[in-house]
């Protein structure tokens, strides 16, 4: 049970980070083993693990107390395999976006375009750092499966926990597909954004994680619909805010330049509204903007103003509120433990309420 004084997600940091950092060590020896030139490689990976939020060891821990599971090393190493598999996904979706920066650090592929130009090796520096970077996301996914399952769990749980575990890893991708249809499609419907949303990140961030918990402490099939009740809302209501963030969001807080998502033209359920809030004029000269890697600030200033002048923003904003009453109603169910429903209560306000 956390204190009065931690929060959820600061409860399960710390030896998550200790699981990771003890893994990493491991492997450092064996890729310095097969070459010195794998530094950067690993240097890249640390830098990616360092700053995440770990909301979805979070999760799949909470969901395991929330099963009847005890406070045992093994469901730490097996949440914090779920941080490769974030930063697999992370490192590969820079790549698709094309992304400059993550988390107010150079995004990996220019890590290593950096490293190709300063050295002055022959060839495409960005073409270099691009396929780097898809192998480190391969490894991390590697690596996701191998932390997994050498937890320590019994060989029965690590088992009961295949099914979400390998679930999650497969929504995940397929998600990301759907995202990269809908950015060449020029997706503008709510519906596609949502059903995106379900599986990028829902399913992945918050639902699998807490099924996974749940089957590790061998009570998947009683608490599977109450976990997806609490956790299909929450992880859409974490997504919404996370696309508010990449329009409004503070650069020093989040960590990308101010209104990045547009320059990017990312086809979110905030410009969805938009696009179905605003005149045939405003959703034109909207449209013609997104997507521009040139966007001005003061572009930028005018596209957030047809957000909120539209009533876009309101609008995410109380489908927001409403996915949390519904997260907050679910976790009410006696069929979770005690000692868990206030660590899951306050993570529907870390997850949501949040300004990164």
């Amino acid at each position: 049970m956390t204190s009065s004084h931690t929060s959820p997600i600061s409860f399960v940091r710390a030896p998550v980070d200790a699981e990771l950092s003890r893994f990493l060590e491991r492997r450092r020896a064996q890729m310095l083993e097969m070459g010195p030139e794998l530094a950067p490689v690993l240097k890249a990976l640390e830098a990616m693990l360092t700053g995440g939020k770990r909301l979805r060891p979070a999760f799949c821990y909470w969901g395991w107390r929330g099963a009847g599971g005890g406070d045992v090393p093994g469901i730490y190493t097996a949440a914090a395999s779920l941080e490769f598999l974030q930063a697999c996904a992370l490192i590969h979706d820079d790549v698709i976006d094309n992304s400059d920066t993550r988390r107010g650090l150079p995004a990996t592929h220019r890590r290593l375009a950096d490293l190709h130009s300063r050295s002055g090796w022959s060839g495409d520096s960005d073409g270099f750092g691009q396929g780097a970077a898809v192998l480190i996301g391969d490894l991390c996914l590697a690596w996701c499966e191998e932390m997994y399952q050498a937890s320590g769990l019994p060989a029965e749980a690590l088992s009961e926990g295949r099914h979400p575990f390998d679930l999650m890893r497969t929504e995940v991708m397929a998600g990301q597909y759907l995202d990269l249809l809908a950015q060449v499609r020029a997706a503008e419907s709510v519906e596609e954004s949502l059903r995106v949303m379900h599986y990028k990140a829902a399913k992945y961030t918050i639902e699998r994680p807490l099924h996974l918990g749940a089957a590790l402490a061998g009570r998947y099939d009683g608490l599977a619909p109450v976990y997806s009740a609490y956790g299909l809302p929450l992880g859409i209501a974490f997504q919404l805010r996370d696309d508010v963030l990449g329009v409004f969001g503070d650069p020093e807080q989040t960590g990308k330049p101010a209104g990045d998502d547009l320059r990017e033209g990312k086809r979110t359920l905030i410009v969805a509204e938009t696009l179905h809030r605003a005149g045939p004029a405003g959703a034109a000269e909207f449209r013609r903007h997104l997507g521009d890697p040139a966007l001005t600030l003061d572009t930028v200033e005018w596209m957030r103003g047809l957000i909120a002048d539209s009533g876009a923003l309101d609008a995410c904003e109380r489908r927001i509120d409403d996915y949390v009453a519904q997260a907050t109603s679910a976790v009410e169910s006696p069929l979770i433990a005690d000692d868990a429903r206030a660590a899951l209560s306050d993570l529907i306000v870390a997850a949501t309420a949040r300004k990164h």
